[in-house]
């Protein structure tokens, strides 16, 4: 390539080098930005869906990063309250016996060290009061050697927590700074997924190109499905106790939230050409739950191209509802699952930019307009 390039370039660039050594530079100047040109031609021939789920893989593992992180940060906090806790409580007792010590040294200067049992004997009346007494006096050193022993074990308990607590203290400085490089992470990423979202909308190539592909992705559902319902007939199992298509405008709803894309037939509004859209989707809180309308049994719980995380129940009769967009999935291939089961929580791994829940309904294959089976609002 070394040799080659020479002949291609301008002769501008080889007629400005002064030394062999230079015009070598400029010689790997140019291929290098040869090399990004023909990356960025690469990117541009490389399927639209698919640096949308790839910036989407990406944002999901930074998110579960930070969530980790956070945990970890809410852990080392917690820990702290409770050793400076615990270091109070011991700073207490210490002063409380720092100042029995000192009477009992204000005592002993003031009477000598033997006051006491010189007390208690001249007190005595006979022997056998004697004999109580030095009892009290076995007592009396037996309760004060335990005051002396609490001391110490304190002041070195005390000792302990406070190397902890500075141990933690870093700890904990070290959690921020991960946190805060987590959430610039997550907000570059999500920059990025926007970048990409917009200028995906204003080339009318690449929109197209979008549209063409979750064509292709909605052909493999049906690929999906219709393989789900063979193994349905095959097995002959019975995945609900009622039958679906009884409960038209009777379906609670999979999440709480309002309608921002709806289904059917519509016309582009920036380039004009006709979209067909096979389900809706409800916006809904970062943390809401996706919840199963009808008892079925899932037949796929993971990434799909277009649809994001994606999880299709089988509800038997050749009818399968589809809960898209999630940010987590909780169930898996083979549950059998009841109505208003939590099978995920909604997220933005689809194509549309917003916290949310993209909802189908299916019947053999073909889609039908939700709103049509949930419950009116």
């Amino acid at each position: 390539m070394v040799f080659l390039f020479p002949f291609l370039l301008p002769a501008s660039h080889c007629s400005l080098a002064e030394t062999p050594q230079e015009e070598y530079k400029q010689i790997q100047k140019e291929i290098r930005s040869q090399k990004r040109k023909i990356e960025q031609t690469r990117k541009k021939e490389s399927s639209v869906l698919s640096e949308i789920e790839n910036i989407n893989k990406q944002l999901k593992i930074v998110e579960s990063d930070l969530r980790k992180y956070r945990k970890r940060l809410q852990a080392t906090e917690s820990q702290i309250a409770r050793v400076e806790s615990e270091i109070a409580e011991k700073k207490r007792k210490i002063e409380s016996h720092r100042e029995w010590i000192k009477q009992k040294i204000r005592s002993i200067h003031k009477y000598g060290n033997y006051t006491d049992t010189m007390m208690l004997f001249m007190s005595a009346e006979d022997i056998s009061q004697v004999m109580r007494n030095i009892k009290y006096l076995q007592f009396i050193a037996t309760s004060e050697n335990r005051v002396l022993n609490d001391y110490k074990a304190n002041l070195e308990n005390l000792t302990i927590q406070e190397k902890k607590l500075v141990t933690l203290k870093k700890e904990l400085s070290r959690n921020r700074e991960k946190v805060s490089a987590e959430e610039q992470s997550l907000a570059e990423k999500k920059e990025d997924r926007e970048i990409l979202l917009v200028s995906v909308k204003k080339e009318k190539s690449s929109y197209t190109k979008m549209l063409k592909e979750m064509e292709q992705a909605s052909k493999k559902l049906l690929e999906i499905i219709r393989e789900s319902e063979r193994a349905e007939r095959e097995r002959r199992e019975i995945l609900s106790d009622k039958n679906f298509s009884t409960l038209k405008g009777k379906l609670p709803w999979p999440v709480d939230g309002r309608i921002v894309v709806r289904y059917g037939s519509q016309k582009d509004p920036q380039f004009n050409t006709p979209i067909f859209r096979s389900g809706t989707f409800i916006e809904a809180t970062p943390d809401a739950m996706a919840r199963s309308v009808h008892g079925g049994k899932v037949v796929f719980a993971e990434w799909f191209k277009g649809y994001g995380q994606l999880v299709i129940l089988n509800h038997g009769d050749g009818y399968h509802s589809l809960y898209g967009s999630l940010s987590e999935i909780f169930a898996n291939v083979g549950d059998i699952i009841k109505e208003m089961h939590v099978i995920g929580r909604v997220g933005n791994s689809g194509i549309v930019n917003s916290d949310g829940l993209y909802f189908e309904i299916r019947y053999k294959g073909k889609p039908l307009d939700p709103l049509q089976w949930l419950q009116r609002r």
